[in-house]
C-alpha cells in the first residue's frame, strides 16, 4: 500500500466530509424553522441537540462507516491518478472546518475552566442537601448558582443566593442543577461548540442552540420538581433570582446556570401548572428503535459500500 494511495484516500475523505456536511447543513437550515412552528417550543432538548449536531455527525459517520471501508475494498492499490487542485482545495476547506471546530472547543473549555478557577479561588466548600457533587460558596452578594465542569462537575453558588432563598427553595434549586449534571448538559454545550460543521456560521445554529438551552432548562425543572411542593419552591426561587440579577447572557461555554436559557416566565408557568406531568417513555424504546434502524442498514451494508464507491468516482470525476 503506497503513500500516494493513502494520501489520495485522505484527501477524498476530507472532500466527502465537506460535501456531506454542506448538504446536511442546508437540510438543517431549511428544516429548523419548520420544526419551530406549532409545537416547536415544546419539543424536547434531544430534538434540538440532534438538529444542531446533525451536519457534523452525518459527515463523520459517512466518512468513517461508508467511505473509508469502500475505499479500501474497491479502490485499486496501483493508482495512476494524481491529485488535482480542486480536490486538494476541497480537502483543505474541510480540514480548516475541523481545525476551527477543535480550536473553538478548546477555547470554550479553557474559558469555562478559567472562570471556574476564579470563582473557586475565593470560595469555601459548603454542604448542600441533595447535592451529590462538590459545592462551593462565593462571598458575593449577587445571587448566582451554576454547574461548572464536564469531567469534574462542581456546583458554585454565592452567599447572595443562600441568603435570598429559603431552605426549600435552595434545595429545589440544587435539584435543578443536579438535573443538568445527570443529563450531561455541560458536555452537550461543549459538543455543540466544537461541532465541525458549516452550520456554526449560520443564524440557524444560534436559534437551535437557544431552543436547546430553553428546552434543557425545562427538562432540568421537570427532574427537580418531583412533587407540587418542590415545583412551587423552584418557581419561587427562579422569580427571586431573576428579579435580583440582570437579564442573563446565554452561555455557549460548558456552564449551566439557574436562570440560563431565558424564558423564566414560561418555566414558572409550567412549574405551577397542576396538569398531570407527562410520563417518561420506557427506556427500552430508544434501543429498540435503534435496532429497527440498524438491522436493515446492516443487511444493505455491502451494496452501500459499492454505491459509495461509485458515488466517489462521480464526485472525483465531476470536480473541475
Amino acid at each position: 500500500m503506497s503513500a500516494a494511495y493513502l494520501v489520495r484516500g485522505a484527501l477524498i475523505a476530507l472532500a466527502w466530509l465537506a460535501v456531506v456536511n454542506a448538504a446536511a447543513t442546508m437540510a438543517v437550515v431549511i428544516a429548523a424553522p419548520r420544526v419551530s412552528r406549532g409545537r416547536g417550543a415544546e419539543r424536547s432538548a434531544a430534538v434540538w441537540l440532534s438538529l444542531r449536531l446533525l451536519p457534523s455527525a452525518a459527515s463523520l459517520l459517512f466518512v468513517a462507516v461508508l467511505f473509508i471501508p469502500s475505499y479500501f475494498r474497491y479502490e485499486p492499490r496501483e493508482l495512476g491518478e494524481g491529485v488535482d487542485v480542486t480536490l486538494a482545495s476541497l480537502a483543505l476547506v474541510s480540514a480548516v472546518v475541523v481545525g476551527t471546530a477543535v480550536a473553538r472547543g478548546i477555547a470554550s473549555w479553557r474559558r469555562a475552566s478559567r472562570r471556574t478557577r476564579a470563582w473557586i479561588a475565593s470560595a469555601r466548600p459548603i454542604a448542600l442537601a441533595g447535592a451529590p457533587i462538590d459545592a462551593y460558596e462565593i462571598p458575593i452578594a449577587a445571587p448566582f448558582m451554576a454547574l461548572t465542569g464536564v469531567a469534574r462537575p462542581r456546583l458554585v453558588l454565592t452567599r447572595g443566593v443562600v441568603d435570598a432563598l429559603t431552605p426549600e427553595e435552595l434545595r429545589a434549586s440544587v435539584a435543578h442543577e443536579v438535573g443538568h449534571w445527570r443529563a450531561r448538559d455541560n458536555l452537550k454545550r461543549l459538543a455543540m461548540r466544537a461541532a465541525p460543521d458549516f452550520l456554526f456560521a449560520t443564524r440557524a445554529a444560534s436559534a437551535i442552540e437557544s431552543r436547546w438551552a430553553a428546552a434543557a432548562e425545562h427538562a432540568a425543572d421537570r427532574r427537580a420538581g418531583a412533587d407540587a411542593h418542590t415545583r412551587c419552591a423552584l418557581a419561587s426561587a427562579l422569580v427571586k433570582v431573576a428579579k435580583l440579577t440582570p437579564p442573563p447572557t446565554p452561555l455557549s461555554d460548558p456552564i449551566s446556570t439557574l436562570v440560563d436559557g431565558g424564558e423564566v416566565a414560561s418555566r414558572v408557568r409550567r412549574l405551577l401548572d397542576d396538569a398531570e406531568r407527562p410520563r417518561s417513555q420506557p427506556r427500552w424504546r430508544v434501543p429498540l428503535a435503534a435496532l429497527a434502524i440498524a438491522a436493515p442498514l446492516a443487511a444493505a451494508y455491502a451494496p452501500l459500500l459499492r454505491i459509495v464507491h461509485e458515488a466517489t468516482e462521480l464526485l472525483v470525476n465531476a470536480l473541475p
